[in-house]
């Protein structure tokens, strides 16, 4: 095989949907957009179906479309985005519910689909997507008279347990919405591990389902390993890759891997990146390129045929942390080239 191999271990993925959903009292849902962060939209969404999980979060109706083919009818799909303009026909036909942002959105859906099931995003102070405070004001009187399924907002900071901006949002959240008897939802997966305060009607983890931090106890889900293309030796002296950026030191065994930034191992990984044989790591050098990779495999017993990026000794946070981002961005840049292999029981 020519390209790495990318397993997603869905037992994984299921268990740590439910570790999550034992921490609360209320339903749990499941965040499943970006290709189910990177990982294969439609086989996610099948294990934590079977799981439990009976609602679907997405960020576009496209993405809706694909989740409503894979689970049928029956589960709730919720879309981030709204009802943007053109996506009438999609939402109708395929049972996706809007989760409206604006007063525009609450006007164009009322008026072009009158009795189809919808959601209510506030803006608690992310100012990202959401009715503010006047504009809820103005129209909730209107909106909850169409009984929208959930009112929801979303934390800026609940990754970060003592940030001050957790208890404002929290607070922000309860004055525009007790009293009301729509069921409501703020907590994803940091909010989760903020504890009951934050749970309130429903949830709807995201990274920690996938093995990302927050969610420290989380299982790993996604393993990848390169294929070595080629080995060979160098002298004391000689250089490696574009820009001469690496002189071996002493004579070296070098193993050249297929994968590189056009399958999601970033460029800034240079001088940072490591990958195992086993237990055993092995430093790249040089500099990360399209689609090769150039790793010191002098003090291996042999010569590998794979040499793996992401396992149980390097999650998809170390990973991230060797190029200064985060666990989500490298989960959704996976590239399409990986042969993508799902395990389970």
């Amino acid at each position: 095989m020519a390209t790495g191999q990318l397993t997603i271990d869905l037992d994984a993925l299921a268990a740590n949907w439910r570790a999550l959903d034992a921490r609360t009292a209320v339903p749990t849902g499941a965040v499943v957009k970006a290709d189910g962060y990177g990982l294969g939209a439609e086989r996610v969404a099948r294990a934590l179906a079977r799981a439990g999980a009976r609602t679907f979060y997405v960020a576009v109706a496209e993405e809706g479309a694909a989740i409503r083919q894979a689970l049928g009818p029956g589960p709730e799909i919720r879309v981030f985005s709204g009802h943007m303009a053109g996506d009438t026909e999609m939402l109708a036909d395929l049972a996706l519910t809007p989760m409206l942002t604006s007063i525009e959105q609450l006007t164009r859906h009322l008026e072009s689909l009158p009795g189809h099931p919808f959601g209510l995003q506030l803006d608690t102070g992310m100012n990202r997507l959401g009715l503010e405070w006047q504009d809820w004001a103005a129209v909730a009187v209107i909106a909850l008279g169409q009984r929208p399924v959930v009112l929801m907002s979303h934390l800026a900071c609940a990754d970060e347990p003592d940030h001050p901006m957790n208890p404002y949002q929290l607070d922000v959240f309860h004055r525009m919405t007790d009293g009301v008897s729509v069921p409501r939802c703020l907590a994803a997966t940091g909010g989760i591990l903020l504890g009951p305060d934050y749970h309130f009607d429903e949830t709807r983890p995201g990274i920690g389902l996938y093995g990302g931090l927050p969610f420290e106890g989380a299982a790993p889900v996604a393993r990848l390993d390169l294929p070595v293309v080629q080995c060979r030796d160098l002298a004391a002296g000689e250089v490696v890759g574009y820009g001469n950026s690496w002189q071996a030191e002493r004579p070296t065994r070098l193993a050249t891997v297929s994968g590189g930034y056009a399958d999601g191992l970033h460029r800034a990984l240079q001088g940072e990146l490591t990958l195992w044989f086993g237990d055993t790591p092995c430093p790249a050098v040089g500099r990360v390129s399209m689609d090769l990779i150039t790793v010191d495999v002098t003090d291996l017993a042999e010569d590998p045929d794979w040499l793996s990026v992401l396992t149980d000794s390097q999650g998809v946070d170390a990973l991230a942390a060797a190029c200064g981002t985060i666990g989500y961005e490298m989960l959704t840049s996976l590239g399409a080239r990986y042969a993508r292999r799902y395990a389970s029981g």
